[in-house]
Parts: C-alpha cells; structure tokens; sequence
C-alpha cells in the first residue's frame, strides 16, 4: 500500500519538472526570438542608413542639396537691397530653376530615382519659393494676401498628395498646375531683380520696364491658374477615392 501511494506523488512530482522544463524552454525560446528580432532590427537600420548616404552622394541629390544652399545665398543678396545684388540675386533664383531640371532629368536617366530624392526635390522647390515669396513681402514688392494665398495652395495640395500617395492614388499635376508655376517663377524673377531696366530687343524697344510691376502681373495671373488647378486636383482626388471605394465594394 506504501508503493502505491508514493506513485501519484512521482507522477505529480514529474509532471512539475515537465511543466517546468517546459516554460524554461519557453522563456529560451521567447529569448532567442527577441535576440533575434533585435539583430534583425539593427541589420535593417544599418541599411537603411547605408542606403541614405549612398543616395544622399548620387550627382541628382548632390544637385538638390546645392539648389538648398541657394536659398540663404538669394535671400543675402535680397536683404543688401542694391540694383546689382538684385540681378545676381535672380541669376541665382535662375541657377536654382535650373537645376531642378538637371537634377530631375538625370535621376530618370541615370537610374538614381530615390526616396530621399523624391522627397527633397519637392522640398526643395517649395523652401526656395516660400522664402523668397515671404522675403519679397517684407521689402514691399508684393503683398501679403498673395503669399497667403499661394502658400495656402501649396500647403493643401502637399497635403492632399500625401492622403493619395498613402491610399495608392497618382494623380498627375494638369496643364494648369504646370503654367501655374511657369508664371510663378517668371513672376519671381521679376520681383527679384525689382528694379526699372530699358529693354531694347534691337528689333523692337520696350522703353523704361518697371520689373516690380511686371512681376506683380504674373504673380497676380499665376493665383488663377493657382485655385483653378487646386479645385481641378481636388475633384480628381475625390473622383479617385469613390472609385476605390466602389472598386472595394464590388470586390
């Protein structure tokens, strides 16, 4: 009868070596997983890192990252206010338009399209632009409802883009969007070199041309085109999330 009553207790005693064996091997195991999920972490941060700065070195960035440097260089040449550091200042503005062109171009040539490139290329547009809108305020070459307005615009658009660009939507900026900027930035260089200049084309003569004014002229048809081309991509993003909603539902 004593055998028989010290087997449960060996069985008992078994089962709690068992249960504890195995939540030993469990806590290893949860242990091993979180080492290696850390060490996977560090791995792809250390790409990501990698990638950054080898993207952060290809000639299109390089040349976006010079476009940056150009905003302080504008906006120096703006606050000394003289007619010739307003000419260089343009030439400057100009150089900046310039390479956005470049830079874009050979990123697609060059296969160097990347995320840090379609990130600061936009960026950079926007920073060059806004600066010297808000600069040209102060020195009384355009007023503040403009830049509000423009600004307002941009700020609305980008957000849009980002709502779209999140749901898998490419909307693709219109025909007014892209003379939009045209006049913006011809407006811009106007207003930069804000001086009166004769202009003699040789075949014909401008006389004495006031470049605030014309600036001004631009800026003022670039608002058109400005809310027109917001309220065009506006209806084709609204468009575009009901068609993916009914796409959605049918599915």
């Amino acid at each position: 009868m004593a055998t028989d009553s010290r087997r449960p207790t060996r069985r008992a005693r078994a089962t709690r070596r068992a249960r504890v064996e195995a939540r030993r091997e469990e806590r290893l195991r949860r242990r091993r997983e979180a080492r290696e999920r850390r060490a996977e972490t560090r791995q792809r941060r250390k790409e990501t890192r990698k990638t950054l700065w080898e993207d952060a070195k290809n000639l299109p960035n390089l040349l976006t990252f010079l476009r940056i440097l150009m905003i302080p260089a504008v906006l120096v040449l703006l606050e000394r206010g003289r007619p010739k550091d307003c000419y260089w200042a343009a030439w400057v503005f100009v150089a900046a338009a310039i390479t956005d062109l470049i830079d874009g171009w050979l990123a697609r040539r060059m296969g160097l399209v990347s995320v840090l490139g379609k990130f600061l290329d936009p960026l950079a547009d926007k920073l060059i632009v806004a600066a010297v809108l808000v600069w040209l305020v102060q020195m009384g070459r355009i007023p503040a409802w403009i830049v509000v307005i423009l600004l307002s615009r941009e700020i609305t658009i980008t957000a849009l883009r980002g709502v779209a660009s999140s749901e898998g939507l490419i909307i693709s900026a219109g025909a007014g969007g892209k003379l939009k900027t045209a006049l913006q930035m011809v407006g811009l260089i106007c207003l930069i070199i804000g001086y009166r200049y004769r202009i003699d084309l040789g075949f014909y003569d401008f006389g004495l041309v006031d470049f605030t004014h014309v600036g001004r002229m631009m800026i003022y048809a670039s608002i058109v085109f400005s809310l027109t081309s917001a309220a065009s991509y506006m209806q084709l993003f609204a468009n575009a999330i009901e068609q993916k909603g009914s796409g959605e539902d049918e599915g």
